[in-house]
């Protein structure tokens, strides 16, 4: 019995050892952990791209004595080429735009013609557009023409178009607006 005793001794140390011994699992720490400094200097190098860009654009828009820029509150600068100032319909929220279109690029090298580029319809602010390019559609009228100095923020970003706008590439954009047409608002239905 003595010996039944000490092999029950050594089992209870035994289970002891092999409980005692497993723990819970720990949280992974990441390999590296970051201060921030990344993002900071990635900010850092944004608004250097961004500041390197207008100073492009400005110095075009000071070097072209023949037409009058705007400056859009938007963060990009636009003139008419041709403007309707008899007409008061501006697109609104849902409104389809139909419009011809050119991009070319800062230095006036034509990225996509007229030709390459199939005329459009878009349903204002329900559909995804480069937001220089839909807000400078909302400046429009039927029969405007307008160009666009779009810094790449307001163009195509850092993705560009994946086909022949490349990343961070400023833009000129020419809009010809045919048609705007109103679309019904449900909310605005009489019962």
């Amino acid at each position: 019995s003595r010996i039944n005793s000490v092999k029950h001794l050594i089992n209870l140390i035994l289970v002891a050892v092999i409980f005692g011994s497993c723990k819970p699992p720990e949280a992974r720490r990441p390999i590296s952990s970051s201060s921030g400094t990344t993002i900071e200097a990635s900010v850092l190098r944004n608004k250097k791209l961004i500041a390197n860009q207008e100073s492009q654009i400005k110095n075009i828009i000071s070097k072209d004595s023949i037409n009058t820029y705007e400056t859009s509150s938007n963060g990009f600068w636009y003139y008419f080429k041709t403007q309707d100032t008899t007409s008061q319909k501006m697109p609104e929220f849902g409104d389809l735009v139909s419009y011809d279109y050119t991009i070319e690029s800062l230095s006036g090298d034509t990225i996509y013609s007229e030709e390459e580029t199939p005329s459009k319809t878009y349903a204002m602010d329900q559909e995804q557009l480069a937001s220089g390019i839909r807000e400078g559609l909302k400046l429009t009228t039927e029969g405007d023409e307008i160009v666009l100095l779009l810094p790449s923020h307001k163009a195509y970003g850092y993705y560009g178009d994946k086909n022949k706008i490349g990343s961070n590439i400023p833009i000129t954009v020419k809009l010809k607006v045919k048609s705007i047409t109103t679309q019904n608002n449900p909310q605005e239905w009489n019962d």
